[in-house]
């Protein structure tokens, strides 16, 4: 984890930039975030593509890696938006939603959450909406969107990509809670992320290089999911995500 930074621009989004600010990146909107992601070239990407903050209005006022490094840092620096990743070290987003459900509910100074990560999977998506995230997107996203999307959750705003909304609509239009589905419910985070890119059809070098794992790590994922599923290839594996719309 990186220690909490300042900066003293005053910039906002590009496209939203009108020719009465001048000098200023976009009518001097400023927002102040957190990062929270277990890869740090990846949060290193995500601030060199956002954290300008003359050009964008982002203060990237710290980083964290696992749950505890998360709920730590967003406690001490109360940032009004969060980007969290749903898989983390130590329970996950869903885990850091729930310790910080207090700085959420303050009414006065709200720190809001705004998921951002490589899972599209329905329950990925309505777990951290069910605990209290503002959107969700997915790392495809380009950063001029990113941003937006950061200034739209600091307003108050639900922001989704395009496809990821429909499994909200779904889920909070039934009255109905989501089945259990004990076989799932044995793997791990991880373990899961890697289920979907295996049914999906991605080689073991394609899936360690979008997860940033070692190939002989993917291996040993594989390997844990056949014996917790009771399966004995990756044929099977799939067959068995696509019947439960994993895929």
């Amino acid at each position: 984890m990186s220690d909490p930074t300042e900066s003293n621009g005053t910039a906002g989004p590009a496209e939203a930039a009108g020719p009465a600010e001048s000098g200023s990146g976009a009518g001097g909107r400023r927002v102040r975030v957190v990062l929270v992601d277990d890869h740090r070239m990846f949060r290193t990407g995500v601030q060199a593509e956002i954290g300008q903050t003359e050009q964008t209005g982002v203060e990237v006022v710290g980083e964290a890696a696992d749950v505890d490094q998360a709920v730590t840092v967003i406690t001490a620096t109360r940032p009004e938006v969060v980007l969290l990743d749903v898989h983390l070290p130590g329970g996950g987003g869903v885990e850091v939603l729930r310790r910080c459900a207090p700085l959420m509910a303050d009414a006065e100074q709200p720190v809001r959450f705004l998921a951002l990560s490589v899972s599209d999977a329905a329950e990925d998506v309505i777990g951290v909406i069910r605990g209290g995230a503002r959107g969700y997107v997915t790392k495809t996203i380009t950063g001029t969107d990113l941003v937006d999307s950061v200034f739209r959750v600091q307003e108050g705003d639900a922001v989704f990509s395009p496809r990821l909304a429909g499994f909200v609509l779904d889920a909070f239009a039934s009255t109905d809670a989501p089945p259990v589905d004990e076989d799932l419910d044995r793997l791990t985070q991880r373990e899961r992320e890697v289920l979907r890119l295996i049914a999906r059809g991605y080689a073991y070098k394609e899936i360690a290089k979008q997860l940033f794992i070692s190939v002989k790590t993917v291996e040993s994922h594989v390997s844990a999911v056949l014996r917790k599923l009771q399966l004995s290839n990756r044929h099977e594996l799939t067959r068995w995500a696509t019947a439960r719309r994993l895929v």
